[in-house]
């Protein structure tokens, strides 16, 4: 049986009292409410060990928003694998658009990232999505089988069952734009045949696969209940707590 996840992504917002509070929130509000999917915050570094502490015991699974492509060493200003484990964070976005686009994270860098953050006992949330030119060009299955391809395929099935996959159609991420639910879905269909190809039914069948895009509580009750779509991984609407709440209750 597939997990069902909602995974918020707090990018660069929120400063360390702003984000205790939400985490406090959303804690509350869950525990009053259990909600019928696992729930993953993804935070900045500066939040992770402080709010760790919070989570701890509660539904809420604890995520980074990245990691280094390096074990340790002077890289100053990274973060490595090893010291996002050490806050008591579970899980790590990998290979975001945000990272690919702004700060040149190649396929290369994101394999070492997967590989660095699974030998350390993370579980990876690893993005992939086409940009519009490349949507509008009927390029988007050949963009994310490349990116799926040259990041992952290397993995063994074990390391792939600590993989969760977000589509994110680069066009839908803070646009206010967003896949239909049938594009999500034909996508991710996509997504799970070449996990298929490469791994087997068997680790297609139990991957979850959770869409990334100006998902919101108004559309993600359509958006989930494709087939292959199991879950959300959740930007802006992860910064209030009544609205990823609502993305929560979509699952309900």
């Amino acid at each position: 049986m597939r997990k069902k996840i909602v995974a918020g992504n707090w990018k660069m917002n929120l400063n360390l009292q702003e984000g205790v509070a939400l985490a406090n929130e959303l804690k509350d509000a869950l525990a009053a409410e259990k909600p019928n999917c696992d729930v993953i915050i993804c935070t900045p570094f500066i939040h992770l060990a402080t709010v760790a502490g919070i989570t701890e015991g509660t539904v809420i699974g604890l995520g980074a928003e990245n990691c280094a492509d390096k074990e340790k060493g002077a890289y100053t200003g990274e973060v490595s694998a090893a010291q996002v484990k050490s806050t008591g964070a579970q899980y790590v976005i990998l290979g975001h658009s945000e990272r690919r686009a702004y700060y040149g994270e190649t396929a290369e860098i994101l394999k070492e990232k997967v590989n660095l953050a699974l030998a350390n006992g993370l579980k990876v949330i690893f993005c992939i999505g086409e940009v519009l030119e490349e949507r509008e060009a009927n390029k988007q299955n050949e963009v994310v089988g490349a990116q799926l391809a040259d990041s992952l395929f290397d993995l063994t099935e074990e390391q792939l069952s600590n993989v969760i996959l977000a589509y994110e159609p680069v066009w839908a991420i803070g646009t206010g734009k967003t896949a239909t639910a049938e594009q999500a879905q034909d996508m991710h269909a996509f997504i799970r045949g070449c996990i298929a190809g490469n791994f087997g039914e068997k680790a297609a069948e139990e991957i979850s696969i959770l869409y990334g895009g100006s998902c919101k509580p108004s559309n993600a009750k359509e958006i989930f209940s494709k087939p292959d779509v199991d879950g959300g991984l959740i930007g802006g609407a992860a910064l209030k707590c009544a609205d990823f709440k609502g993305i929560i209750d979509a699952w309900n």
